[in-house]
């Protein structure tokens, strides 16, 4: 049986999201270390582009198409926001856009997990168990 795409592309987003958080919270744990840049992570649409739709490899002789960056997350300075810009500090980091952040990610995680469930059930059901 053929993986089913979406739980790769749901488990993909679910890494992404991961890494985001990470991200973010270290943004915070440094919010007041003088000279510290805010990152944040590449949007995922553009991890979408990247790797495109896969055809099936039915044959090993088969050309295979590599996921752009290795399947890695790539980072970048965050935006500078006209609340905060950069501090006497030299650091960029806002809180509040932060914060908001984390409540971005809780609710695409969410949103992710409640489609991977709903796909599981779809599947279960056309099985008939």
């Amino acid at each position: 049986m053929q993986p089913i795409q979406l739980f790769a592309l749901a488990s993909r987003q679910a890494e992404w999201l991961s890494v985001r958080q990470e991200v973010v919270a270290g943004n915070i744990a440094n919010a007041s270390t003088p000279k510290f840049r805010a990152k944040d992570v590449v949007p995922f649409d553009a991890e979408l582009q990247s790797v495109g739709m896969q055809m099936a490899r039915t044959n090993s002789a088969h050309m295979e198409l590599a996921v752009a960056g290795g399947g890695k997350v790539a980072l970048e300075d965050a935006d500078l926001t006209n609340e905060i810009g950069v501090q006497e500090s030299g650091n960029t980091v806002s809180l509040s856009k932060e914060m908001a952040k984390t409540g971005e990610i809780k609710g695409q995680f969410e949103l992710n997990a409640q489609l991977v469930r709903s796909f599981h059930s779809m599947m279960l059901t056309a099985v008939g168990k």
